[in-house]
């Protein structure tokens, strides 16, 4: 299964960027069409669709729908259909009122923020790992430093579209996060991604130069309510098994590749304890005191994580896809890697992509 095409848009921004990336999209789209060849669709859903609703067939939702909806896409594709969609639009900053976003937000009835049950689970982390609250800080910092390294250079390439955060957001949110380690929704968004069979690229001679494989997909889902389950997630051996998984489907030793910088990663940054666990969870890192030592060699997102590109409620895995596909073309980079994070956690996944 190979990506051929994606564009995403931010805030309506216009852009030579999107619009080639867009023109080619269309371009292939029209040609399978052209065919009569069945194209299905998967549908990341927006804010409005109600988080407590059951899911309609290939409708995916939380932080890790996206890679829910390509290992879909992956089973699809290799049942014998030859092209699939994978599109997400989320007009979250201009489509809601600041009460809609609020009440739409509550998914666990208001009882608890999101910011205080990604606290809670960091306090857990802490203690999980023999840590302490001063370690975290500094390392959320680092964190920080680092998704800013990659924010200037998408900045400096037109890969970025935002400035850098106002002193404000500096400030404390809880006593373990500031308003720059947490992720900053308030977007506008739409993303596509299309992905075909090797034989539907061969009978449209789609150019090589625009094909990227999906080599891995790996899940780790934990069916559990969240605030009463934060025990359990902050062991993140889901998302060592979805690493494990992905990594054995693209039969490839990607910490290798990453410490040898042959690799690009795009992890799930929502706040400081999910980069945190990833590093700790693949084994890029071996204890939490080696995490400054990685993050001064290694960048962990590709234009500054959901912090400083922005993230849309259930789509940024599938603005990281679409970005890995992208950087991957443009660069001399083969290997990249997207990870996404559902709810405070319950649901990791893990895709591997290969130029």
């Amino acid at each position: 299964m190979n990506i051929v095409a994606g564009f995403t848009q931010i805030n309506q921004i216009a852009s030579e960027r999107f619009s080639a990336a867009y023109d080619h999209f269309v371009k292939i789209e029209t040609k399978i069409n052209q065919q009569n060849i069945e194209i299905v669709a998967l549908t990341i859903d927006p804010l409005s669709t109600d988080w407590h609703s059951p899911e309609k067939e290939n409708h995916f939702r939380s932080g890790c729908a996206p890679i829910l909806a390509i290992k879909r896409a992956q089973e699809l594709i290799g049942s014998g259909i030859d092209a699939v969609i994978i599109s997400g639009e989320e007009p979250l900053k201009s489509g809601y009122s600041k009460e809609q976003r609020h009440n739409l937000m509550a998914i666990y009835n208001d009882e608890t923020s999101i910011s205080q049950l990604y606290n809670d689970l960091a306090h857990k982390f802490i203690d999980h790992h023999d840590s302490s609250k001063e370690d975290f800080l500094h390392y959320a910092d680092l964190l920080f430093q680092n998704h800013s390294k990659s924010h200037q250079l998408a900045m400096s390439e037109g890969r970025a579209h935002f400035e850098p955060p106002e002193a404000k957001w500096f400030n404390q949110v809880t006593d373990l996060f500031r308003g720059v380690d947490c992720a900053n929704p308030l977007v506008d968004f739409t993303g596509k991604l299309l992905l075909c069979s090797d034989r539907l690229i061969s009978k449209l001679a789609v150019d090589k130069k625009h094909c990227v494989k999906v080599k891995g997909v790996g899940l780790g889902l934990l069916d559990i309510d969240e605030p009463k389950a934060l025990s359990q997630i902050v062991k993140y051996d889901h998302l060592a098994s979805a690493y494990k998984i992905a990594c054995s489907q693209a039969n490839l030793d990607f910490n290798q590749l990453v410490h040898d910088e042959k690799a690009l990663m795009k992890v799930y940054t929502c706040y400081p304890v999910v980069p945190m666990a990833f590093l700790l969870n693949t084994g890029l890192v071996e204890s939490i005191e080696q995490i400054p030592k990685f993050l001064s060699k290694h960048l962990l997102t590709l234009s500054g994580g959901m912090n400083l590109a922005r993230a849309p409620w259930n789509n940024p895995a599938l603005f990281g896809l679409i970005e890995m596909y992208q950087q991957l073309k443009s660069t001399d980079i083969n290997y990249g890697l997207v990870h996404g994070n559902g709810g405070i956690g319950y649901r990791q996944g893990v895709a591997i992509l290969e130029t």
